[in-house]
């Protein structure tokens, strides 16, 4: 089952969806040229129903969300995000494209369980699909502090949260990222699992402070989202914007840190596993 986003007015923000939306460019272009071998268009084709194929099978034999995070994923995909902020209104640019999905939330569902999570820490919410799929794992004495710096989608999250029975796990910290960090940390507080999907120029400063600090468990696992961004990270740096600079930073900073271990898996735009290493 999908997520509920209408794909008819997505715009693909993932290295296989850029992907797919290339190939699918090129085979209309060859499909019109008489002289290309049958054999080229063929591969063509191929090349492209493996590409196209992929993201909806994958949906297709992962758990089903549950009804509270399918109505989720539907009212953020139906929302006017270019027309209500197209003032100028919001400190950052959204868009629903920014919802993590189905197949991310049903994975940080699986760490949850497979960590035996009580405590997690997100770092940049949105309208709440993660911290919700999340919060669904958790048991009914464990908590999620979700860090958002837009008033408004911590209000469209927030109504969802009251719809859905893990809601009340849920506590939202409304602010600049980094400050609230910094007030965790001073109430001594630290978490199981932490899960960054903010501010991609802030990614380095959030990756150092969980270190340098007991934000994170002795155990804990940070979770970091978009390390791919659309491919610019392994593309030349020329083709790089200044977000897709300053994940490719954050992806060299994270793997010379002899401090953590990690593991960059290609789900979705990029998502990197960091485990804090134990002091030698």
């Amino acid at each position: 089952m999908s997520s509920g986003v209408n794909m008819a007015t997505a715009r693909p923000v993932t290295p296989l969806g850029i992907l797919t939306e290339q190939l699918e460019t090129v085979v209309r272009m060859v499909e019109r040229e008489p002289n290309v071998p049958a054999e080229v268009k063929a591969h063509l084709q191929k090349a492209l129903r493996l590409a196209a194929g992929l993201d909806p099978y994958l949906d297709e034999c992962t758990t089903a969300e549950s009804p509270a995070l399918a109505a989720l994923a539907k009212k953020t995909s139906e929302e006017a995000w270019n027309k209500l902020f197209s003032d100028g209104a919001t400190v950052r640019h959204l868009e629903q494209e920014m919802l993590s999905g189905h197949l991310e939330g049903q994975m940080l569902k699986m760490f949850v369980h497979m960590m035996k999570a009580k405590s997690i820490l997100e770092i940049g919410m949105f309208t709440g699909y993660s911290a919700l799929a999340m919060a669904e794992a958790l048991p009914e004495d464990g908590h999620l502090v979700a860090c958002e710096v837009d008033p408004y989608t911590a209000e469209f999250a927030q109504a969802a949260f009251e719809n859905s029975p893990h809601g009340s796990k849920i506590r939202v910290k409304l602010g600049a990222a980094l400050e609230t960090l910094d007030k965790l940390a001073a109430k001594g507080e630290s978490f199981d699992l932490v899960f960054i999907d903010a501010d991609k120029t802030e990614y380095v400063q959030y990756f150092h402070k969980l270190l340098d600090s007991n934000l994170l468990s002795p155990n804990g696992i940070i979770c970091v989202d978009n390390t791919l961004l659309q491919g610019q990270v392994y593309l030349p740096a020329e083709e790089r914007s200044k977000n897709g600079e300053a994940i490719a930073t954050f992806n060299r900073i994270v793997a010379e840190d002899f401090r953590v271990e990690q593991v960059l898996l290609p789900l979705r735009d990029g998502l990197t596993i960091i485990r804090k290493l134990a002091t030698q």
